[in-house]
Parts: structure tokens; C-alpha cells; sequence
């Protein structure tokens, strides 16, 4: 059995953005060798996200009104861990949006249904963040 694991760096400029990362993350599975098996993506920190959805736009502004709607980042006294910081919000964003994603490789290429894509979801921005990509097979 073949283990690949590469970290993929990101700085989104704004506090919030979707990035698709499918071509990246195919990258890693060429360079990996692996033709059967599972990839793992998941966000190395707790205010961002790896999910698989579709790549469309009007989807990407419902995901941000939805999840503005749910933890609004504003005011920044009614979250608790904001004592000294502002990201509570984005905690909970990721909550949401979830940590991580596993996808199914299947002769040598990523074994998605229909409009599937992974995508890194950022909500607390303007720094240097990662994702694991961990492929494990034959």
C-alpha cells in the first residue's frame, strides 16, 4: 500500500471566500501513484473548512447569506470567545461547513458523482492557512 500526504497553503485576502481545489488535489493524486484507495482533504485549522459541493457561483453567495444568517459575524460581543478576538463567528462556520471530506479513488482519478468538487472554505482570512491532502492505496 502507497501513503502520499502533501499540505496545500492558502491566504485568502478577505475574511471570507470558497476556493475549488479539485485541481489541486487531483495533482496530488497523479503524484501520488495511488490507481485505487481514498484521499482525505481536511482544513488544519478550526475557522476554515474542506466540503464537496458544486462549482457554481449563485451557490457560493447563498452559502455566504446562509451562513452570515446563521453566525453573523456582527455585532462581535455576542459571541463569548471573542473576548480579545473576532472570529467566533467563523468557528462556527466551520462547524457547519464541516472539517474535512474523504473521496473514493477509482482508477487513478477521483471517484465523484455528478457536479462534485472540493472546495476550501475560508471564514477568518488574511493569513497563511493549509489543507492536508493524506491519499492512501494501491
Amino acid at each position: 500500500m502507497k501513503s502520499y500526504r502533501k499540505e496545500l497553503w492558502f491566504n485568502i485576502p478577505a475574511r471570507r471566500g470558497f476556493v475549488n481545489i479539485t485541481p489541486e488535489v487531483e495533482q496530488c493524486l497523479r503524484e501520488s501513484g495511488v490507481k485505487e484507495g481514498l484521499v482525505l482533504c481536511n482544513a488544519m485549522h478550526i475557522t476554515a473548512s474542506v466540503f464537496i459541493n458544486d462549482d457554481e457561483s449563485g451557490l457560493h453567495h447563498d452559502f455566504e447569506v446562509w451562513l452570515e444568517k446563521l453566525a453573523p459575524h456582527e455585532p462581535v460581543s455576542q459571541y463569548r470567545h471573542n473576548v480579545g478576538e473576532d472570529n467566533g463567528d467563523a468557528h462556527l462556520k466551520r462547524s457547519v461547513m464541516g472539517r474535512e471530506v474523504v473521496v473514493a479513488v477509482t482508477d487513478g482519478k477521483l471517484d465523484f458523482g455528478p457536479w462534485e468538487q472540493i472546495f476550501y472554505g475560508e471564514f477568518d482570512g488574511r493569513r497563511k492557512k493549509r489543507v492536508l491532502v493524506k491519499i492512501i492505496g494501491d
